[in-house]
């Protein structure tokens, strides 16, 4: 008898003890898990923050502006471009050449620019303002265009220019030059001797080297003295004078400075002027017979 109620009370007491630790084993796995919920509820909360924050910031910020860099749309104006883009541009030099899509007019120019080359493009005109506030040009050219007018003045700021060149254009007269022109070349345009004015070349003191080739002038315009290399081949000239590169009034006179003249593919025989080419150290290159 005492020994069944030794048992019964050792039954007793491993039973409690196992309720209890289940009791407790419940609570603590409750307990972690409730811990567990309310960190994902923070985590959600700062998520939610973060996309508020990154909306209101993105609300502040302004529109998305083009890339530079993003090629100019089928049939843009390559105007709506910064120079320096469309461009080349050096240390006081510009490069336009070439342009795709096509260059139609005179580029904007950063200030104190030297020399600008923009050849074969498709400019059609150069205007008054389109250097007037860049006077530091020393060089110009504007080979290969499809230049048929150039306004009045277009170059009177530009003081400090050296050469010129319209070569290879649609020109049919040309403009007041700038007076410190060493080089000056209008090679392959439609000029005629109208549309050259007498007195084109005349205050050109500093000219040393002038073509006019593959034009369509009748008579060959006044010269300056300081002039060294001329070409007027291709043209239509059909006569000279003795005052056209001599003086008639002074037998003693010598143009010293002229030591190429190119008169070959025009009308005229040269060989019919014999004293229109006394004051030359040489003979132009030309038909004489």
């Amino acid at each position: 008898m005492g020994t069944r109620l030794r048992m019964l009370i050792s039954a007793v007491i491993v039973a409690s003890w196992v309720l209890s630790a289940s009791g407790a084993h419940y609570h603590t796995h409750r307990h972690h898990r409730l811990e567990d919920v309310a960190l994902t509820e923070e985590i959600d909360v700062r998520a939610q923050r973060n996309k508020r924050a990154t909306d209101d910031i993105n609300a502040l910020l302004p529109a998305d502006t083009p890339d530079d860099s993003t090629p100019l749309p089928p049939g843009g104006d390559p105007s709506d471009l910064p120079t320096c883009l469309l461009c080349v541009c050096l240390t006081g030099s510009v490069y336009c050449e070439e342009v795709d899509p096509d260059m139609t007019s005179v580029p904007a120019l950063p200030k104190e620019t030297n020399y600008l080359y923009a050849r074969y493009n498709k400019i059609k005109k150069i205007t008054a303002k389109d250097f007037g506030n860049i006077v530091t040009l020393k060089r110009i050219d504007f080979t290969g265009n499809i230049i048929s007018e150039i306004e009045d003045g277009a170059f009177a700021k530009l003081t400090m220019l050296e050469e010129l060149s319209l070569a290879e254009n649609l020109l049919v007269k040309l403009p007041m030059l700038p007076a410190k022109l060493v080089s000056f070349n209008a090679n392959h345009n439609k000029l005629r001797t109208k549309g050259v004015k007498s007195n084109a070349f005349k205050k050109l003191s500093k000219l040393t080297h002038l073509y006019l080739a593959h034009n369509e002038l009748e008579a060959v315009p006044l010269i300056p003295e300081t002039v060294r290399t001329l070409h007027l081949q291709n043209n239509n000239i059909s006569s000279v004078t003795v005052d056209t590169f001599c003086k008639s009034n002074n037998t003693y006179y010598i143009r010293h400075n002229m030591n190429e003249i190119r008169m070959d593919g025009n009308p005229v025989i040269l060989g019919q002027y014999p004293n229109s080419f006394i004051c030359l150290q040489s003979l132009p290159i030309g038909r004489y017979q």
